[in-house]
């Protein structure tokens, strides 16, 4: 979501003021195969419970009443555009006084595979009771790996908030709530024009060197892919590919363990899908209008924009629906029995159905609409930026270095594609939308932009680093080792894991060659290749008096990237294993040897669900 962007309706009307959000604090967009949200799909209210704000952090001491919704990043670190509050409300100067007069709540957003679940909010809530604010009930954690989502933990928490609310801050008497079911206003109007633009901005615009700054969400570069290789052996289970763009002209600079956003688009058979499910002609040319003043339109939506553009690069129908798409569709179908069940998904007791229906089997909004077809074909387009998401950019790990390619830029791609109980295969959306650009049939250009990543390498000279890159892991570590061989730092060693030799060893001519120079140690686990599996976890082990030389004697730097699952907690307790008999450390020395790795950045990691 957008700086800004409102959730539904207004907590003026439920608690006589408004309430304050510390900002919207949303993720950063998911790698690829763990879908991206926004809070329209995460969040379980009515239409009338709730209005995001934007807050001016100082103002934050008149509050008597604030709820802070929030997210975590990286390795436990506040999203971007939470980083001026974070700053402010850890500041040593705040008295513990400074809070006494607010009643807050904390409802926290996270995934429990990853190490630092929900650490934002947790840390939040204790630094909110130190400054004397008061808790109306403890810290909600929401949970996306819970099989009914978060609102299986927001759901009761929600039930306790209102009553903690409603009762020291009332609904002033000339307001009335708002019973579930009004169908509140769209936020936006779609203008058709009677007559096609003779030319309009239909085509983004690549960013070059434009003036203003590197490329960016706004105004991304529009990169010419060189190449779309598979790196995978024919028989192996899963196609992944080595995907090489032009980054001449654009102004893109990076470093070693930085991100590349790509913003994908939907297929031209769910276009038309969608648009015949929803009686729209793909060819028609709208403006959009916001209907309350101070409302912006989508910064990425050019003006005029054809519906197919709208359909194909913005709204996300690929992705699962949660309760709130449900709730709306309700309130817009004209058929009764359609009517009921949509209801019956959105409310609270229907969640294990609508968990049946749509979570597990992991069936999308544009599955959905035509499984409900009378309510698809009722629904106004004015209401289309409601019912749906816009398609949030997917991020990789940059693959290659500048120093070795320059005016290059290198992504590996594990392309998504899984069954579950439905007929059609389930697949990533910016994966297999990059699998299906093949550049040898004729230009092919992919929006794409480059941020700060959550792995900074060592800037002194001579510091080893220990690199752990299962899988896709090694992407960013690639990049780190070809950048610092670069600059003839030859203290590198990998441990890389895969299934098979000859089927997924991505990059084993470079990586043997680097050996051969002395430029790296490479250390490979081969999990199928013998009866009993072996991962990168166990060839450490095996090395433990070679790690615990380098961390300790050496003052090495560890990393480690890859799926979030299993693999983080095994390499985690293999080091405290080493840390015990290596370096002769009891259980509690041990847990504080990796803690204080992390504290120090020595010890980093990037996984991802």
């Amino acid at each position: 979501m957008e700086t800004g962007e409102r959730l539904p309706g207004s907590l003026k009307e439920k608690a006589g003021r408004p309430l304050a959000s510390a900002e919207s604090l949303c993720p950063i967009p998911l790698r690829e195969g763990g879908e991206p949200g926004c809070w329209e799909d995460a969040w379980p209210l009515q239409p009338e419970a709730l209005h995001m704000c934007l807050f001016v952090e100082v103002n934050l001491i008149n509050e008597p009443l604030v709820i802070f919704v929030c997210a975590t990043t990286g390795q436990g670190d506040p999203p971007d555009n939470m980083k001026s509050f974070w700053r402010f409300i850890f500041r040593r100067s705040l008295p513990s006084t400074a809070l006494r007069q607010m009643d807050f709540a904390v409802l926290g957003l996270g995934d429990s595979s990853y190490a630092k679940f929900n650490f934002v909010a947790k840390k939040l809530h204790r630094r909110l009771l130190q400054l004397g604010g008061s808790a109306l009930l403890p810290v909600c954690l929401g949970d996306d790996q819970h099989e009914l989502g978060p609102d299986a933990a927001i759901d009761p928490w929600l039930q306790d908030l209102w009553e903690k609310v409603l009762g020291p801050h009332p609904v002033p008497l000339n307001l009335d709530l708002s019973p579930p079911g009004v169908l509140w206003p769209s936020k936006f109007t779609l203008q058709f024009l009677k007559d096609t633009p003779s030319s309009g901005p239909e085509e983004l615009c690549a960013a070059g060197t434009d003036p203003q700054g590197p490329p960016s969400e706004l105004q991304p570069f529009l990169a010419p892919m060189v190449s779309n290789q598979r790196v995978t052996g024919p028989s192996h289970f899963q196609d992944v590919r080595l995907i090489e763009f032009d980054i001449s002209g654009s102004g893109i600079s990076f470093a070693a363990g930085d991100l590349v956003l790509i913003q994908p688009e939907n297929t031209a058979s769910h276009v038309q899908q969608f648009c015949q499910a929803l009686g729209l002609d793909p060819e028609q040319h709208f403006t959009l209008q916001p209907r309350e003043p101070g409302v912006t339109c989508p910064t990425r939506l050019p003006q005029p924009c054809s519906v197919r553009r709208l359909v194909s690069q913005y709204l996300d129908i690929a992705s699962v629906p949660r309760r709130s798409f449900f709730e709306l569709l309700a309130c817009l179908s004209p058929h009764e029995l359609e009517r009921e069940k949509l209801w019956e998904f959105g409310s609270a007791r229907g969640q294990e159905e609508l968990c049946e229906y749509c979570t597990r089997p992991r069936r999308t909004a544009l599955e959905v609409l035509c499984d409900f077809p009378h309510t698809a074909a009722a629904v106004p387009p004015d209401y289309l930026l409601d019912l749906l998401p816009l398609i949030r950019p997917r991020a990789f790990s940059i693959a290659s270095s500048l120093r070795a390619h320059p005016s290059r830029l290198q992504i590996l791609v594990a392309v998504v594609q899984y069954q579950t109980r439905l007929r059609e295969p389930r697949r990533g959306l910016c994966s297999s939308w990059l699998a299906s650009l093949d550049p040898a049939q004729g230009p092919v250009r992919v929006p794409l932009w480059v941020r700060s990543g959550g792995l900074t390498f060592p800037k002194t000279p001579d510091v080893p680093v220990i690199m752990v890159g299962p899988g896709t892991g090694v992407a960013p570590f690639r990049a780190a080792i070809q950048e610092r061989v670069a600059q003839g730092e030859t203290g590198n060693v990998l441990f890389f894991g895969c299934r098979r030799r000859d089927q997924d060893f991505y990059w084993e001519a470079e990586w043997e060659q680097l050996q051969a120079r002395g430029c790296l140690t490479l250390v490979t686990a081969f999990s199928r290749e013998q009866e009993q599996k072996v991962y990168v976890q166990h060839r450490l082990r095996a090395l433990g008096p070679l790690v615990w030389e380098l961390l300790d004697g050496r003052g090495a730097h560890f990393y480690l990237a890859g799926n979030a699952k299993y693999m983080p907690a095994d390499v985690c307790d293999t080091l405290l294993s080493i840390f015990r008999e290596e370096g002769g450390l009891s259980d509690p020395d041990a847990a504080a040897y990796l803690a204080q790795l992390q504290r120090t950045l020595r010890f980093q990691t990037e996984t991802w669900a």
